[in-house]
Parts: C-alpha cells; sequence; structure tokens
C-alpha cells in the first residue's frame, strides 16, 4: 500500500485542528503555511472534509476551520476514508480478480493486511495522537515559526500547565482546568 499525498495531507491538517481547537477557528492558510502544504490542494482536501462531516467552516473575521465532533471521536481512518483514499495493499482493490479475473495466490494474505491496516488506523483518533510526547511542543515550535503567536501563546501556557486541553477566561486569558474547578 501506498498512501497518497491526500490522505497524509489530510491527516497533518486534521491534527492541526486538533491540536488548535480549543484556540477557535483555524485558517487554511495558516495550515498551510505552517504544514508546508499547497493552499489550493488544502481547500481540495477540506471540500471533501467538510463533506463528509470531520469539519466546519466558520465564516467572517476570525472565521476558519473547527472539528466538526470533538477530536476523540474522530479517527484516522475515517480521515483517509473521507478523501477516497482506501486502506486496501491488494492490487484488485477487494474484488478478487487480481490475475486474469481470478483471485491470486496471495490475496488472502493482502486482504487480511488490509484489514488489520485498517483496524490499527481505526484505533487511533486524533485526541489519542494529540496527547502523544512531544507532538503539542513540536506544534508549538513550528506555529512559532511561522508566526501563530496567538495560538503559540495559548499552546505554550496548556503545555507548561501541564493540561493540553485550554480554556479561555471572559478576559480572553488562559486558564488550566484546575482554575476552572474554583
Amino acid at each position: 500500500m501506498r498512501l497518497s499525498t491526500k490522505g497524509r495531507y489530510s491527516v497533518t491538517a486534521m491534527l492541526d485542528l486538533a491540536i488548535h481547537d480549543k484556540a477557535g477557528p483555524v485558517t487554511l492558510a495558516d495550515i498551510s503555511q505552517c504544514q508546508g502544504i499547497s493552499l489550493s490542494y488544502l481547500e481540495q482536501l477540506f471540500a471533501r472534509l467538510r463533506q463528509s462531516g470531520l469539519v466546519k467552516g466558520v465564516r467572517g473575521p476570525g472565521g476558519g476551520y473547527r472539528l466538526a465532533r470533538p477530536a476523540s471521536e474522530i479517527n484516522i481512518a475515517e480521515i483517509i476514508c473521507s478523501v477516497d483514499e482506501n486502506v486496501d495493499v491488494t492490487q484488485c482493490k477487494g474484488g478478487g480478480n487480481c490475475q486474469d479475473g481470478a483471485k491470486c495466490l496471495t490475496h488472502e494474505l493482502w486482504t487480511g493486511l488490509s484489514v488489520k491496516l485498517y483496524d490499527f488506523l481505526s484505533d487511533i483518533t486524533l485526541a489519542q495522537f494529540v496527547e502523544r510526547p512531544g507532538i503539542p511542543e513540536l506544534s508549538l515550535q513550528r506555529d512559532k515559526m511561522i508566526g501563530r503567536f496567538v495560538l503559540a501563546k495559548k499552546q505554550a501556557a496548556a503545555i507548561n500547565s501541564g493540561l493540553f486541553d485550554i480554556k479561555q477566561n471572559s478576559t480572553g486569558n488562559v486558564i488550566n482546568n484546575k482554575e476552572i474547578m474554583r
């Protein structure tokens, strides 16, 4: 199986959204600049992601895209499949007509691998990936490099407090869950 740029870039862009979701809508221009993905390519991908119900657009000043569902409810396989990628390593795309219209000798092997690969990717949510060691820090570093200062400041506060789930109080200051509980 060779995962194309559609699948890889879709997962990368969705991960960027998941990381910044608490800070508000994220523009495709920000994702493009930070992740090194063409803006026109992102527009095509996000049309499919929107049709699949994975993202929603926010219009107006400060608009952009947000996750349509919590990151804990979106898995990697779903993202890949939403942009018309399949998680299938067979030559026949699962049709069983690999060799002159019939199954090849290794059809069941590749079908089994496809199922395992799909199951593996289905078991990983965006939320789980965001929480992986080093991911928040790497995102913060990239944000600083391209001047995403507002988002970077909110991320740094969350990372420093030991929480990656950030909230804002009425004055716009970042607060952690301990302060929310008071």
